[in-house]
């Protein structure tokens, strides 16, 4: 959290708190609008001269805070003092009208001084009060509702007689007992402000390390998206289209291809275990090794032996990877595969239906080191198709935890077979999403559709 964010929180808290202590004190001039008719009727023993000074006087001061709010907004720190003393103010003026029924006004700035998170603001605001309390007693001696010892209201005849003791034992006995309640008063307040003002830096502490992270993965994001291959081979003997959509920001799965050599195009489509950063992590190691070991002419088996105890040796996560290759001969259709613990391909001749490929699952990748794999081979002919996927799109989770299944998966790519394998694929993403609803996505969903169109001519 640096400086600027910190200060941003709390300048729009300054702002939030200046508009609510407004727009309590216009509910505070209203109340006294109120007192003022009750007066009028002779309800309050208050000289009827002195309330029509005192009701607007301190009607006005509580809707100044109005107008600075509207009319001046960019300094909320100086704005809260300018608040806060019209707050006490205006208490003052009708406190010195009305001392017995206007005590509990005297409340007021302190509950809402409490909502600055200001420790210091609550106790300078705690002395203001105390201060204008005592002064506005005074005042009221001799002006306002006639009550020598503030015990009772009692109507007034004649000129008022004050004398000193008078007034030291309202101070003493009215006066001091209020000002230490509402010391009392302050220091909940106070320390309600400043737990709360810790929980606001709390909070702002997370939102900015949230968002920090946030960054982080839009940037991971957008870099394990650059390193799947998205520029689709455009050749007469092939179509091949790919996709990946991550259950997080960040996904273990990966799909890749690329000419091994000018006849020779490999496909590879894998699933690292767990997910988030650290798969994605592990995904990149597997991809990379895998794509550097597949040489011409080598041995597929051979190539997931080598990568298995490569990524045994830095696999302190305890990740491992299921993953699929095949290489497809472009002359010759024949197409040779290896397979560690991935799904079965699907395969579909000549626009057919499509039917799993059984073959020898293997062991995964990063599981445990020198693990022997063998390779298989098949031939594709010209209008074959081949759809490979990860785990996701057949444990598809609906809203009562109802898989999608190989049987939903095999009925969509049948009845979409003769589609191309750039339209295949979202036809059976489309099917996936009608099918999980509005259901969160557990699992990162990635597919591979290679048709073999025609044969190469050998040179």
């Amino acid at each position: 959290m640096n400086d600027q964010e910190y200060l941003n929180a709390f300048t729009q808290n300054e702002r939030e708190a200046n508009r609510y202590t407004a727009k309590c004190l216009r509910v505070l001039a209203i109340i006294v609008a109120v007192v003022w008719i009750l007066n009028i009727m002779g309800i309050f023993t208050v000289p009827t001269a002195v309330m029509t000074i005192a009701a607007p006087l301190s009607m006005a001061i509580f809707c100044v805070p109005t107008v600075l709010v509207h009319f001046f907004k960019k300094k909320p720190y100086q704005m809260k003092y300018y608040i806060m003393l019209c707050c006490v103010l205006g208490i003052t003026v009708l406190s010195a009208a009305l001392p017995k029924h206007a005590i509990v006004a005297w409340a007021a700035p302190i509950i809402l001084a409490c909502h600055y998170y200001s420790k210091r603001l609550s106790w300078g605001t705690l002395g203001a009060t105390v201060l204008c309390l005592l002064a506005s007693l005074v005042f009221a001696t001799y002006f306002g509702e006639w009550d020598p010892y503030l015990l009772r209201s009692l109507p007034y005849e004649g000129e008022r007689q004050i004398t000193l003791e008078m007034l030291r034992l309202s101070l003493l006995f009215y006066g001091l007992p209020r000002c230490m309640i509402l010391a009392g008063l302050n220091f909940s307040c106070a320390t309600l402000a400043k737990r709360t003002r810790k929980l606001l830096e709390l909070q702002v502490k997370e939102s900015a390390e949230k968002h920090r992270i946030e960054s982080e993965l839009n940037i991971a994001t957008q870099i394990q998206t650059s390193m799947l291959p998205t520029n689709f081979p455009q050749r007469e003997e092939v179509e091949l289209y790919a996709s990946m959509s991550p259950a997080r920001e960040v996904g273990g799965d990966f799909y890749d291809f690329f000419m091994v050599d000018d006849r020779h195009l490999a496909i590879v489509m894998a699933d690292v275990s767990g997910k988030g950063v650290p798969a994605a992590l592990f995904m990149v190691i597997g991809k990379t090794l895998i794509k550097d070991h597949s040489n011409p002419g080598r041995d597929l088996g051979e190539v997931f032996s080598r990568v298995n105890n490569l990524l045994c040796e830095s696999n302190s996560e305890g990740l491992f990877i299921t993953a699929f290759e095949g290489v497809l001969d472009l002359v010759t259709g024949e197409f040779n595969y290896v397979n560690a613990g991935h799904e079965m391909p699907m395969i579909s001749r000549g626009g057919a239906a499509f039917e799993a490929h059984k073959i020898r699952p293997g062991f995964v990748l990063a599981g445990m080191e020198d693990i022997r794999y063998r390779a298989g081979s098949l031939t594709l002919e010209p209008g074959d198709k081949l759809f490979q996927y990860t785990d996701g799109v057949t444990e598809a989770t609906n809203a009562t935890n109802e898989l999608y299944g190989m049987q939903r998966l095999t009925s969509v790519l049948s009845a979409n077979a003769k589609l191309s394998a750039q339209e295949l694929l979202p036809a059976v993403r489309a099917d996936i999403d009608r099918f999980v609803g509005d259901a969160p996505q557990f699992d990162d969903i990635t597919m591979l559709c290679l048709e073999y169109k025609a044969r190469m001519t050998a040179e």
